[in-house]
């Protein structure tokens, strides 16, 4: 099965060689483009102010960040590198989250994740959507894909948003026309979860007494006899 990670990071500003460092990461785990329902969330101390641009368009500030772990310790950086082992990187505007994940690899001592690694959806957007706009907003109106959610840029919801958006480069919804039954049915469970519903139980549990169900059979029997249409399609009464 083809793993894959999607991921998408927050900043304290536009350039890691100058020194702006990730406040934020996610990732979210898909195989053969369903989401598995793992993932992978942390905030960052970035031990340096944020550009008052950057906090404009995600909201987060220096304050809330204090106290968060740092990069370098286990919680982040080796935790990351544990969920992201073996896979493939997607990402929008792939060299922009790249540069700022590889710099936080650089200054632990860690081996950068290389540019064969990473899938841009960006890019891929470009050659199927050639001379248009391409942002995440953009891809998420033309796919149909709701930003209710979304007030400002966050990390975790963009990587939901940009999760969907890459399924439908990847074919969309006509890719499910070739879900065996194994496959569709984990796709409805995946969808089903994700919105908080438990699996349908099957057959329905019948939401009528004994005492309602015998008195229904009297009716059929005494007033419809054989006219009872379900009788006519061969089914019980």
């Amino acid at each position: 099965m083809a793993r894959e990670i999607v991921l998408d990071t927050e900043t304290t500003g536009i350039d890691p060689r100058s020194g702006h460092r990730m406040i934020e990461i996610a990732c979210i785990e898909i195989e053969d483009l369903l989401p598995t329902g793992a993932y992978f969330h942390r905030f960052i101390d970035p031990e340096r102010d944020i550009e008052p641009e950057a906090e404009k368009v995600h909201g987060i500030s220096r304050a809330s960040l204090i106290g968060k772990p740092k990069f370098g310790e286990k919680v982040i950086c080796e935790e990351f590198l544990d969920f992201v082992a073996g896979a493939q990187l997607v990402a929008h505007n792939a060299a922009f989250d790249r540069g700022f994940v590889n710099m936080e690899l650089e200054r632990v001592g860690r081996p950068a994740l290389p540019e064969a690694r990473w899938t841009c959806t960006y890019e891929l957007a470009k050659k199927r959507f050639p001379g248009m706009y391409n942002s995440l907003d953009a891809l998420c109106k033309r796919f149909k894909i709701s930003l209710a959610e979304r007030e400002k840029h966050g990390a975790l919801i963009d990587t939901r948003l940009l999760s969907m958006v890459y399924l439908e480069l990847q074919g969309g919804k006509e890719r499910a026309l070739d879900l065996g039954p194994s496959k569709a049915a984990r796709a409805a469970t995946v969808a089903a979860e994700a919105v908080g519903y438990p699996p349908r139980a099957r057959p329905l549990a019948p939401l009528s007494t004994a005492a309602e169900r015998e008195a229904h059979l009297k009716f059929v029997q005494g007033q419809l006899k054989d006219k009872a249409i379900w009788l006519q399609l061969g089914l019980e009464a």
